[in-house]
């Protein structure tokens, strides 16, 4: 079985929902800022990204599409990188990161992307 690591990190800023500083700020705007972030300061080769996995514990509204492959596209991640958004509301990073582990330990990919994003 292969080993899998958490390689590098990156978070966004948060606040109340639908109160202060971050109210008007879309979440796929916010995610792909996160994402681009973290590729640029690790330094991973993009063509490397298997699957960027998003949990997303409230998919309503702005957040009820493929929130996930929006943000491959916002980020400026090649078009072949799949994006996969995971409900289970509470458990949803969770869930994100076991996905991603998952397939990594059966060789389906070397480097994926997982978060959560809840309003």
């Amino acid at each position: 079985m292969r080993n899998v690591v958490i390689a590098g990190y990156a978070r966004s800023p948060f606040h109340f929902a639908n109160k202060g500083l971050l109210a008007k700020v879309r979440p796929d705007d916010l995610a792909a800022q996160v994402v681009r972030g973290l590729v640029d300061r690790t330094g991973v080769n993009v063509d490397d990204i298997e699957d960027l996995i998003l949990g997303c514990a409230f998919p309503e509204g702005e957040q009820g599409f493929n929130m996930a492959r929006l943000v491959v596209l916002m980020a400026g991640l090649p078009i072949n990188v799949a994006g996969t958004t995971v409900n289970r509301f509470c458990g949803s990073s969770m869930q994100s990161i076991h996905n991603a582990a998952g397939a990594i330990q059966m060789n389906a990919g070397e480097v994926f992307i997982w978060r959560v994003s809840s309003p």
